[in-house]
């Protein structure tokens, strides 16, 4: 793997510098009381806001409050539930899956590294990152999203598009400690300021420093908040 140049790093302090300063404080987006309720609403987050999974998640938890529950529920009444996140019939396969997974194969206790997460129904590297981070404090990885991908890439610290390169990229330029809140402070960032229609330039505190690089269209395609888990 290739050193980042001088440059590049200096590029990568730059905006972690500004983005620590404008969300000095860490918090998670998705409302959840343990790893297990923040994987499912981080599968349920794909392709929906998180203000939309916040909502329907109370009545969710509510109704199967485990994974041993998940894992026994009726399908057609966990796609009633979860309806208004969109794609609800594969969320809801994945999730009552999820619930098989950590019920038989980790004996109900919620798995805690990334080679272990992705092999759970609905959970890619982006999910595995977000519950690795927020539910257990550990960094293994840099979770990239749509905002994540899109800020990277005008920012000038990546010449990447898919999601996984983007992250390689990023574990290069930003220290390990700092995995999880780049991606947390990113997130907050292209939601307030750095939209991908419009972004909010006068009121950008990296205008000074930034390329404003735009990706192919091709690769800016997909919207949402982020795909596939």
């Amino acid at each position: 793997m290739n050193t980042p140049s001088p440059t590049l790093l200096a590029q990568a302090g730059r905006v972690l510098a500004q983005l620590k300063a404008r969300y000095p404080r860490m918090g998670l987006h998705l409302n959840a009381r343990n790893p297990w309720e923040l994987m499912i609403a981080t599968i349920l987050a794909a392709q929906c806001t998180d203000a939309r999974v916040n909502q329907i998640t109370p009545e969710l938890f509510s109704r199967w409050p485990d994974a041993a529950a998940l894992a026994a529920a009726n399908q057609d009444e966990v796609e009633a539930v979860i309806r208004p996140t969109g794609f609800f019939r594969n969320k809801a396969k994945n999730i009552i899956g999820a619930g098989k997974a950590v019920t038989e194969r980790f004996g109900g206790v919620m798995p805690h590294t990334l080679a272990e997460l992705i092999t759970i129904p609905g959970v890619a590297r982006k999910t595995a990152n977000c519950v690795l981070w927020g539910g257990f404090g550990l960094n293994e990885g840099i979770a990239v999203d749509t905002h994540v991908k899109r800020i990277a890439y005008r920012l000038g610290l990546t010449r990447e598009t898919d999601p996984v390169t983007v992250e390689r990229d990023l574990m290069r330029l930003f220290p390990q400690e700092e995995w999880g809140g780049v991606n947390h402070r990113m997130v907050w960032f292209g939601r307030d300021v750095c939209d991908a229609r419009k972004p909010q330039c006068d009121a950008c505190p990296m205008t000074e420093f930034c390329p404003r690089l735009e990706p192919p269209k091709a690769a800016r395609a997909s919207r949402g908040r982020g795909g596939a888990g």
